[in-house]
């Protein structure tokens, strides 16, 4: 079928795409009932406290869940890459977003519609059973890492971060430098610590030839290396 930009027919026929599998018919209200959004470099996608107004689907780009905490510490929960969904929780037991979204590069995101998505949910099980999946997917994420940020030290937490960024979006044509630039406040924020601390241990792995820096490019010189230090979480 023809849609109506390339935007929404990645979020649909994506290779990784929970849609793909869903009738003509169903994958045509989805393209009729949907928006596109752009966002520049540190725009805010969502904000916490916010209500749902349909799925989101991020399309291009990078963008970080965090929360504030005590004394106005942000944490960031998980980096975002292309084709994820945001806020699915949220819109399916109908409460506010727990959290805020921030894009870390030029993004843009689908927003399907509430009710032409339940409606498809009603009459699709297997559509139901995907996103249950989705769900169970993230529960699971997110209880490894609540264990391993507060019980791992601090080497072992900035090198479950970095070998998690890696997965999420690759590495360049060398094999090493990770293909996302994050501040060192972001990297700390992803991996429980003070920015002073991410800096000290970062430069400390450069010492060891684990990792190489220049400026915001990180590069994983002994992978090896850096999954034992995440592994035994010292």
């Amino acid at each position: 079928m023809q849609y109506k930009n390339p935007y929404i027919e990645l979020c649909i026929e994506g290779a990784s795409s929970i849609f793909r599998g869903l009738s003509q018919a169903d994958k045509e209200i989805l393209d009729q009932q949907h928006m596109v959004v752009n966002f520049s470099k540190r725009d805010t996608i969502l904000s916490e406290g916010s209500k749902p107004k349909g799925l989101i689907c991020l399309v291009s780009g990078k963008a970080k869940i965090f929360k504030i905490g005590a004394g106005s510490r942000e944490q960031i929960i998980k980096m975002l890459r292309p084709q994820s969904f945001i806020g699915y929780r949220s819109l399916f037991s109908e409460t506010i977003y727990s959290f805020s979204v921030v894009a870390v590069e030029e993004s843009a995101i689908v927003i399907f519609e509430r009710h032409a998505l339940s409606g498809i949910l009603k009459q699709n099980a297997g559509l139901a059973v995907k996103f249950l999946k989705v769900v169970t997917d993230d529960l699971v994420y997110s209880n490894n890492r609540l264990i391993s940020l507060t019980q791992k030290h601090v080497r072992g937490r900035i090198s479950e971060s970095l070998l998690q960024l890696r997965d999420t979006y690759g590495v360049e044509a060398d094999g090493k430098t990770l293909r996302i630039m994050l501040s060192r406040d972001d990297l700390a924020h992803f991996s429980n610590m003070t920015t002073s601390n991410a800096i000290r241990t970062l430069s400390g792995m450069v010492k060891e030839k684990i990792l190489g820096i220049e400026g915001r490019k990180i590069m994983i010189l002994d992978p090896t290396k850096l999954e034992v230090i995440s592994e035994s979480g010292q």
